[in-house]
């Protein structure tokens, strides 16, 4: 097949995030399709950015056709922004014909986080005379009005949902990444036959050979610490991704202040909006068994949370998880084959389907307190059992492969 995917935000390797767009499309190359991605040349989640000088650019990158659009900078979630996403549809919608006539598309994907761009997605497929398909990674407007507070009647809520209503009655399939929606889609207009779940995954090459012999070194601080506290008997309890309010690390800092007389340290990777005053408020609490460290690169990743004992990952309490979650870190987690401790109330909870760990209710530090006493109190050869089970869950439900296999059975 001939694959068109629209995501705004599409990274790759050399890039940083996002990143499924390139492992979905690295896989559909890999299965014989031809595959280009359209994204724009300015993403504020990206570590690096395309050189594109004013006008479009393409490179192959692992068989792909990237095709870059240049937008303007942005800071922030202000006009700066909406002016980057309107530079870039008003762009793919001027290339529609051409592109569409050289590319000659089977599928048309639109993937972006924002829903605008089935609108143009739209476009591309009726000159293609292609599928059009809908990714969906977070329910907008929901998400803005109930994460963000953001009014209903906000004339950007309005146009999202305008945008959903529209993507749920033309895409011939929508996919989506969260797997509890379909009461939701449904409520929206969604014939619930044309939906398919994909959810986040991982690159199994990432994971293989991670012998203790061939893993990616940490650097020497970290390692050292790591070693210091595993010397002295203390059960590592780790944390390794962004450090914003979502991820609930104040609870894990409350928990960590129960703990303090006990044989346990606390170790957290990262960084965010929130890692500095996170920094600060233990050293102001005297918080000696928490330790933070900068981010890591990626193919690091497996040897840190080789060192931990038990993997922590928590969330807010907000209703919006009633639609499931698909995080990328608690996927990294499992891989790992650590023993998890997953503080969450959600339509759909990995580490309780995987057998892989122990899940306490979010935005309660007591419960997270006695839930790490708990697996603390393991003999290290079950917390292994847990972490092995773990791993067997991802290998099956959330390697790219099975997928990218699954994402191309739903375009049949």
């Amino acid at each position: 097949m001939r694959l068109l995917l629209v995501n705004h935000y599409a990274g790759s390797p050399a890039h940083g995030m996002e990143f499924r767009p390139y492992y979905l499309a690295r896989e559909w190359v890999r299965q014989g399709h031809e595959v280009t991605i359209v994204a724009a040349s300015y993403s504020h989640v990206r570590a690096v950015q395309p050189e594109v000088a004013g006008v479009p650019r393409e490179e192959i990158i692992d068989g792909i056709r990237y095709r870059w659009l240049p937008t303007p900078h942005y800071a922030g979630n202000g006009v700066g922004r909406l002016r980057n996403i309107l530079s870039f549809l008003r762009q793919l919608r001027a290339d529609a014909w051409r592109l569409t006539r050289e590319l000659r598309p089977d599928a048309v994907i639109a993937s972006s986080t924002y829903p605008m761009d089935i609108w143009v997605a739209k476009k591309l497929a009726r000159l293609a005379k292609a599928k059009l398909v809908y990714e969906v990674h977070d329910l907008w407007p929901l998400s803005l009005i109930e994460l963000s507070g953001m009014s209903p009647h906000h004339p950007f809520a309005l146009l999202c949902g305008k945008a959903e209503a529209d993507a749920y009655r033309d895409a011939d399939v929508v996919v989506s990444m969260l797997p509890c929606v379909h009461e939701h889609m449904a409520s929206r207009g969604l014939d619930l036959r044309r939906l398919r779940i994909v959810p986040n995954g991982f690159a199994p090459e990432e994971w293989q050979g991670q012998a203790s012999t061939t893993r990616a070194p940490l650097g020497a601080a970290l390692a050292a610490h790591l070693d210091t506290e595993r010397a002295a008997g203390r059960v590592v309890v780790g944390y390794a991704g962004s450090m914003g309010l979502p991820n609930a690390l104040d609870v894990l800092l409350d928990a960590a202040a129960r703990l303090r007389d006990h044989p346990i340290s606390f170790v957290l990777v990262g960084s965010g909006h929130e890692a500095l005053r996170l920094v600060e408020r233990a050293q102001a609490e005297g918080l000696s068994n928490v330790r933070f460290f900068a981010p890591i690169p990626k193919a690091q990743i497996p040897t840190l949370l080789a060192g931990f004992d038990i993997a922590y990952i928590g969330w807010q309490r907000t209703p919006i998880y009633r639609f499931g979650i698909a995080p990328n870190k608690l996927i990294d987690y499992l891989m790992a084959g650590r023993a998890v401790l997953h503080s969450v109330e959600a339509g759909n909870d990995p580490v309780a389907e995987a057998g892989a760990g122990l899940t306490v209710p979010p935005e309660d530090a007591e419960a997270v307190a006695q839930g790490l006493l708990e697996l603390a109190a393991l003999p290290a050869a079950e917390r292994e059992a847990m972490g092995q089970r773990g791993r067997a869950f991802a290998m099956a439900h959330h390697a790219y492969p099975v997928l990218a296999a699954r994402f191309i059975e739903a375009l049949r």
